[in-house]
């Protein structure tokens, strides 16, 4: 069959019959954006996107984040046009269980996907992240002649990402950066789900990301491929900003009665409308039947150009491994995702006694680890003074200074959490942000794409329950925790004193497909006795026996966790005086606990021990499960309130006598 267009506009149809097919195939997906952002697409991927698809994970690849991720089954008829392992019956079954082809794209799902995409924003702000880190190891680890990390971070976004808050946080961010490798292709259809974008929004974009530090460039007409060509040339000319290329499309372009409307939104087109379509196509071809002419063309622009690539890269990298042997093993130790051996041998150890913060033991151990761990890099949504995770001596991360290690994310946590996404999908570093507990509700999508993503980014939350005292109810955490441990492959550890702080960063650090939570106080607490020895194989349990009682087996359990474990020890000691028996548990990780088998479990809080009490200065929720129906728990289904932090400990009932009197009511 001879086509009467040319091979370009038969391959940009193949992306838009390709996406209808599959949408219509599986009665359900979002066909409006790939039938009008196919141009620029093609474009970007066949032209200036550096890749090969026959070694996805290769290093130097330039990155693509498809932050409106509704129009995923363009991205897929990208990845199987372009030769990345999703094959024809992989698009036959879009959007069906078990499938590699799923309703929005997620990464480490499906090859070639480079960021679990769908909640609008997201996907822009971790381009941002990508950007970021692409920026600190460039500036780590090239050398004169001998760029190893060069390259770019591609994002396609639409009206609905531009509208969500995080979008604005990370395009302010990434402007006072001057992140200029990041370039972010906008699909401007002016449409959104409930209609047109008129309804709800009326933003000049081009004068809002002006005014954050970006270039902005305009494309007419979304079909117009040398004016889109001539757009992301100015783009990566551009490296002293980010820059946003808004295209005017129009969504479900081609089809006669759904373009321009939000009909073709979030729906198949229909049988009937789908042959109309096609026809405007002038795509004479079946269902899932592609030419080989639009084969060869991806062949020859993607895959023979991304080998290339690859190879002229590998021979400067054996260039460089010749003349910079320390500082190469020291990347390709970062880029496995490796930790150099010896990173932990140097961490602090206290001393029973020594009373410290855990926000503040927390800085000590993290400021060990960075001198050991050269690609940690992380920062604060303007409260490094009270979180205590500066990395003393290792330099700010700004313009000036790409290789410093300390990111000044301002108060944009949403933006900061997806950020550190966005450099943990990127690889080369180990990466961690920090903000108050209670405000962890600003981030907590981002927490949840990256438990969903299995990246281990390391969250320090800090000023974790009432005992932040005067700033009152606003600032005090009360149903954070258990929110936080309902998130699957979320591990959270809130630790009861400096060792386990110490055990917690080493487990945060040496995990590997899983984020972790640190959970830490505002006030000092006492280091207790046998954590330096006990507490990591501890932590990495979920919990332990951390006070033995008198008696082999025990009258009541005490379970606690963080700034309360003490409090728990302190009540041992008097119920010890009454003859009365208990061993205090410290359960700084419920996920972490439930990994283990029975037969550890049972040691740890022997079913024969019914009189159980859990203490937690937060909400009760969840606990039941370890007290057990004659147990109870000394917790907290209130806010909290302004006043001293040690005034308000003690009228929440977190006092020894309250917890001896409950351990006694239980013994009745």
């Amino acid at each position: 069959m001879v086509s009467t267009v040319s091979v370009e506009q038969l391959s940009i149809n193949a992306l838009r019959t390709l996406s209808i097919d599959m949408i219509e195939k599986a009665n359900s997906g979002h066909p409006g954006l790939p039938m009008g952002a196919a141009p620029m697409a093609y474009v970007l991927w066949t032209e200036f996107m550096k890749h090969n698809p026959k070694n996805p994970k290769w290093f130097n690849r330039d990155r693509f984040v498809l932050s409106a991720g509704h129009g995923s089954a363009l991205l897929y008829s990208l990845l199987h046009l372009s030769g990345y392992h999703v094959t024809m019956d992989d698009l036959k079954n879009f959007r069906q269980f078990g499938s590699k082809t799923p309703g929005h794209p997620e990464v480490h799902h499906t090859d070639g996907v480079e960021a679990t995409t769908g909640p609008l924003g997201q996907g822009i702000s971790m381009a941002v992240g990508m950007a970021m880190a692409e920026c600190f190891l460039a500036a780590k680890y090239n050398r004169e002649g001998l760029k190893i990390v060069d390259h770019y971070t591609y994002a396609l976004v639409g009206d609905g990402d531009l509208m969500e808050g995080i979008s604005h946080e990370a395009a302010s961010l990434a402007g006072h950066l001057k992140l200029g490798k990041l370039v972010v292709l906008y699909d401007s259809n002016d449409i959104s789900l409930d209609g047109d974008l008129s309804l709800t929004n009326s933003d000049n974009v081009q004068k809002r990301f002006e005014a954050l530090g970006w270039q902005v460039l305009r494309v007419e007409d979304g079909n117009d491929l040398n004016a889109i060509r001539h757009a992301i040339k100015a783009a990566k000319s551009n490296t002293d900003q980010p820059t946003l290329i808004e295209i005017k499309t129009v969504i479900g372009y081609g089809s006669p009665n759904k373009a321009g409307s939000s009909k073709s939104h979030g729906a198949p087109l229909g049988k009937d409308e789908s042959k109309l379509t096609k026809e405007f196509y002038h795509w004479d071809y079946p269902e899932f039947e592609v030419p080989e002419e639009v084969y060869a063309d991806f062949n020859e622009k993607i895959i023979e150009s991304g080998k290339a690539a690859e190879e002229k890269w590998e021979k400067e990298f054996t260039e460089y491994k010749e003349k910079y042997v320390e500082e190469a093993i020291e990347f390709q130790t970062a880029i496995n995702g490796e930790l150099p051996n010896g990173w932990d041998k140097d961490l602090p150890v206290f001393t029973p006694g020594e009373t410290v913060a855990t926000r503040a033991s927390s800085g000590k151990v993290l400021n060990a680890i960075v001198k050991k761990v050269p690609n940690l890099i992380g920062g604060s949504a303007d409260l490094f003074e009270s979180n205590k995770n500066y990395m003393v001596g290792q330099g700010d991360f700004c313009p000036e200074n790409y290789s410093g290690r300390n990111i000044w994310f301002g108060v944009r946590e949403f933006a900061m959490g997806a950020a550190l996404n966005g450099m943990a999908l990127h690889g080369g570093v180990k990466v961690q942000g920090a903000t108050f507990f209670v405000f962890s509700d600003y981030l907590k999508p981002a927490i949840r794409l990256s438990a969903l993503m299995n990246v281990p980014v390391t969250y320090v939350f800090t000023h974790d329950s009432i005992a932040v005292g005067e700033d009152g109810p606003t600032h005090q955490p009360i149903e954070q925790l258990a929110g936080l441990r309902a998130i699957p492959n979320l591990s959270v550890i809130r630790p009861a004193d400096a060792n386990e702080v110490q055990a917690a960063w080493r487990l945060a650090l040496e995990s590997k497909d899983q984020p972790t939570v640190l959970v830490l106080t505002r006030q000092n607490l006492p280091t207790l006795e046998g954590t330096a020895k006990n507490a990591y194989e501890g932590v990495k349990r979920g919990a332990y026996i951390i006070s033995k009682g008198k008696k082999e087996v025990p009258d009541a359990l005490v379970i606690a966790t963080g700034s309360e474990v003490q409090l728990a020890i302190r009540a041992q000691e008097v119920l010890i005086e009454s003859g009365i028996s208990v061993d205090v548990v410290s359960m700084p990780s419920w996920d972490r606990f439930e990994q283990q088998d029975e037969a550890y479990k049972e040691s740890v809080l022997p079913s024969t021990v019914k009189p159980r009490l859990a203490i937690e200065m937060g909400s009760p929720f969840g606990w039941k499960k370890y007290v057990g129906e004659k147990g109870a728990v000394l917790g907290i289904n209130t806010f909290g309130a302004s006043g001293n932090g040690n005034k308000l400990i003690e009228e929440y009932g977190f006092t020894v006598e309250n917890v001896v009197n409950k351990v006694k009511e239980l013994l009745k």
